[in-house]
C-alpha cells in the first residue's frame, strides 16, 4: 500500500460517507527471499514432559503458519489438550510474504520487499502487535505526497496531499460524479459479509466454498471485477482510473481478469500501518509466543503414512556449514501444509491425500529497490520541466485499447505498475540524503528503463551489480527481487478443501479467494481450530458438511429426567437455552461424528422433538436408518451425548 494511493480513498470514505473502508494489506508470496533480515528465534527445540502429547508438523512459518501455531496453543489450553508443535521453514528466517532488506546493509533502513501494511480493521494481525508490544511505524512523511494515476501517455488523474480537502473532494465529484460513493457503499457491503467468517456460526469452516456461499459471495467470486461493478451501476473513468489502478498495484491484474471480492479488496485500505522494523516481527512473535519447536533452513522431502497407525510420517533435509546433506524423519499425528503445495516439492505418498490442490497460475512479479540522488524526470512523464512529478506513480490502460487477456500482456504500454518514493535515505558514504524507491513490474528492469525515469545527466551502468554508494553515481544501492506473489485471481466458485486427507490441513486455498498477510493468517487460525476440535472429537456442527442421507422420526414423545437449573429447563443435564430453536446432539459412535438435529417445544414435564439423523458418512447409513427409530429413548439419555445451538 502507498500513502499517496491511501488519500484517494481517504477523500472518498471520510468526507464523502463517514465511515472507515479500512481493511487489507498488500498482498505477496509464500516463497522465501534471501535477505539481511534477522528473525528473533533462530532453530529451536523445547523439550516436552507429555510423551503422550499430539504431535503436529506445520509446513512453512509465514503468516498462515505462524497463526497456526500461535492459535493452536492457545485452542488447546482452551480444551485441555497437550500439543507439541513443530515448525518446518526452508528459508533462514521466518515472515514469509512479509520480508524485509536493508538498504545500503544499513540495519538502521530497513525496506519492506513484500507486504508493507496492513490496515485498522485487520483484526488477527492488529491484536497481535498489541499483545506483543510491537511499535507501530508512521506512514506520514514531511514532504507533500503527489500521487498520480499514469496510462502511458498522461497521468488521467493527480491528487496532492494538502490541507485543502474539500477541494481535492470538489475536484474528484467533478470529475468522477457519484462513482466514488456507490463504489465505498459497495465495499462496504462485501466487506461486511465476509467479515462474519471471524465469527460463529461462519467460524470455523471445513469448506471455504460452503461458507462463501452461504455468505452471499459466491456470485461476487464468479465474475470479473469489470462485470460486477457494471452490475451495480459503476462504469466509465473512475472504475479505469482509479479501481483499475489499484488491482494492479495489488495483485499485477486489470479488471477484465481479477474476481468481484478481490477488486473490493484492493478499495479498501484506508487506516495504513506497519511495524517498525518490519511486520515480520508479528509472525516471528506468534511462533515464539506458541513454545513451538522451530527448525530452520529444513526443507520438508516426503511425508508418507505410518504403518498401522493415524500418524504420519515426515522426512526433511538440512545442510550443514560444510555442505553436507542431513536427512532425518519424524512421525506426526496431524500436518498443517501452510504454503503453497506447487512449490513445495514434496513428495507426497501415493493415494495418501483425498484431495490434492489444482495448480494455479501465480503471478510473476519482480520488485526492484534502489536509491539515487536524482527525482523522476518530467520528461520521461510528458511533463513540463518545470512540473512536479507524483510521487506516488499507478498505472492503467489506456482508454483506445482494448484490455488485454494473456497475462503477458496485462502490464499494457507502460511497462509497470507502480514506482513509489518511499523515503528518504543517508547514503553512508556521502552523508547526503536520496530518494529510495520501490517498483513492481512484470519483467526485470533494464540500465536504460532506468536511466529514463531518472532526472540524471549520468546514465545507469549496464551492470547494475557495480552500483555502489559512491559520489556521482546515479544509482548507489539495488536490490531486485522476483516472486511468485498471488494467484491470478480468475473468477471461481469453488475453492481448494481445506482437509486434503485425515490429519491433513492446507492454508493455502485461500489464495485464490483473497490473498492478503491477514487472510492467510486467518485460514492459519482457522486450521488450528479444525485440528484441536478434531483431536477432542468436538467439530462444530456449523462447519461439517451436513449431507448424505436424511431420516425422519415425527412426533415422538420422551420423558427423560427433566430437572430445572434457575428458570432453565435441562435434558440430560443438558440445557435446552431457547425453546423452538434447533439444537445439536452430538455424539462419536463408530468413529464417526454424527448429528442430531433437534427442534424442541416444552410441554409441561415432556419434550416433543422432530428429529432429523444427519449421516455425515456414507458408510453408516445403514446402521443409523436401521436404528433411527430408537435414537429418541436409547441415545438421548445417554450421558456421551453434548448439546450446543443449531
Amino acid at each position: 500500500m502507498y500513502r499517496g494511493w491511501n488519500l484517494i480513498l481517504t477523500i472518498i470514505v471520510t468526507f464523502l460517507s463517514g465511515e472507515s473502508l479500512a481493511f487489507w494489506s498488500w498482498p505477496f508470496s509464500f516463497q522465501a527471499a534471501t535477505v539481511e533480515q534477522q528473525p528473533i528465534i533462530e532453530s529451536t527445540t523445547y523439550e516436552y514432559a507429555d510423551s503422550h502429547a499430539k504431535r503436529i508438523a506445520i509446513i512453512g512459518a509465514g503468516a498462515g503458519g505462524s497463526s497456526s501455531a500461535y492459535h493452536l496453543q492457545k485452542f488447546a489450553a482452551e480444551s485441555d489438550l497437550s500439543i507439541n508443535v513443530t515448525i518446518f521453514e526452508r528459508s533462514s528466517y521466518i515472515g514469509g510474504r512479509s520480508t524485509t532488506v536493508n538498504a545500503y546493509s544499513n540495519p538502521l533502513e530497513p525496506v519492506e520487499l513484500g507486504a508493507s501494511i496492513f490496515v485498522e480493521v485487520n483484526a488477527i494481525l492488529k491484536n497481535a502487535s498489541r499483545e506483543f508490544g510491537l511499535r507501530p511505524k508512521s506512514t506520514d512523511t514531511e514532504e507533500a505526497e503527489v500521487l498520480g494515476i499514469w496510462d502511458g501517455a498522461e497521468f488521467v488523474y493527480t491528487q496532492k496531499d494538502s490541507d485543502w480537502k474539500y477541494w481535492d473532494i470538489a475536484k474528484l465529484l467533478w470529475k468522477y460524479g457519484l462513482a466514488p460513493l456507490k463504489t465505498q457503499r459497495l465495499v462496504k457491503t462485501v466487506v461486511g459479509k465476509f467479515l462474519q467468517l471471524y465469527e460463529a456460526p461462519y467460524f470455523p469452516f471445513r469448506s471455504l466454498s460452503e461458507r462463501i456461499e452461504e455468505l452471499d459471495l459466491k456470485t461476487v467470486a464468479s465474475v470479473t471485477g469489470e462485470q460486477f461493478l457494471a452490475d451495480n451501476n459503476i462504469e466509465g473513468s473512475f472504475a479505469t482510473d482509479l479501481i483499475q489502478a489499484s488491482t494492479r498495484v495489488n495483485y499485477g491484474q486489470n479488471l477484465n481478469i481479477i474476481h468481484g471480492v478481490e477488486t473490493m479488496v484492493c478499495m479498501a485500505i484506508e487506516g495504513a500501518m506497519q511495524i517498525q522494523g518490519g511486520n515480520w516481527q508479528i509472525f516471528d512473535s506468534m511462533i515464539q509466543s506458541s513454545n513451538s519447536t522451530v527448525r530452520l533452513n529444513h526443507t520438508i522431502t516426503e511425508i508418507s503414512k505410518v504403518q498401522e497407525q493415524e500418524k504420519y510420517n515426515v522426512k526433511t533435509v538440512t545442510t550443514d556449514a560444510i555442505g553436507v546433506n542431513h536427512i532425518s524423519e519424524e512421525p506426526f499425528d496431524s500436518i498443517i501444509i501452510a504454503a503453497p503445495l506447487q512449490y513445495s516439492n514434496i513428495k507426497i505418498a501415493s493415494g495418501l491425500l483425498q484431495h490434492t490442490p489444482d495448480e494455479i497460475p501465480y503471478v510473476t512479479l519482480h520488485v526492484t529497490l534502489f536509491t539515487s540522488p536524482y527525482g523522476l524526470s518530467p520528461a520521461y512523464f510528458n511533463l513540463g520541466p518545470n512540473d512536479e512529478v507524483p510521487t506516488t506513480i499507478l498505472t492503467t490502460l489506456p482508454k483506445n485499447i482494448p484490455a488485454p487477456t494473456d497475462p503477458k500482456d496485462f502490464v499494457g504500454p507502460t511497462g509497470f505498475f507502480s514506482i513509489s518514493t518511499l523515503r528518504k535515505v543517508i547514503n553512508p558514504t556521502t552523508l547526503e540524503y536520496e530518494n529510495l524507491y520501490k517498483i513492481f513490474s512484470p519483467q526485470p528492469l533494464s540500465s536504460e528503463f532506468l536511466s529514463s525515469i531518472l532526472n540524471s545527466p549520468t546514465p545507469v551502468p549496464e551492470d547494475l551489480a557495480t552500483v555502489s554508494s559512491s559520489a556521482n553515481n546515479t544509482i548507489t544501492w539495488y536490490y531486485p527481487h522476483v516472486w511468485s506473489s498471488y494467484p491470478y485471481e480468475y473468477p471461481r466458485v469453488t475453492f481448494e478443501e481445506i482437509q486434503l486427507a485425515p490429519g491433513i490441513y492446507y492454508t493455502s486455498g485461500i489464495e485464490s479467494f483473497i490473498s492478503t498477510m491477514e487472510t492467510s493468517a486467518l485460514m492459519g487460525k482457522n486450521v488450528a481450530r479444525l485440528v484441536i476440535d478434531d483431536f477432542v472429537g468436538s467439530a462444530k456442527p456449523d462447519s461439517e458438511p451436513l449431507v448424505e442421507n436424511v431420516v425422519e422420526v415425527e412426533n415422538v414423545v420422551i420423558e427423560p429426567e427433566i430437572g430445572v437449573g434457575g428458570d432453565m429447563p435441562v435434558v440430560d443435564e443438558f440445557p435446552v437455552i431457547s425453546i423452538g430453536y434447533y439444537y445439536i446432539i452430538q455424539r462419536k459412535t463408530g468413529g464417526a461424528q454424527n448429528l442430531i438435529k433437534i427442534k424442541a417445544t416444552l410441554s409441561n414435564i415432556s419434550i416433543t422433538y422432530t428429529l432429523n439423523i444427519i449421516l455425515l458418512r456414507n458408510q453408516y447409513k445403514d446402521t443409523f436408518s436401521k436404528i433411527a427409530p430408537q435414537i429418541p429413548t436409547k441415545v438421548l439419555p445417554n450421558s456421551n451425548l453434548h448439546v450446543t445451538k443449531f
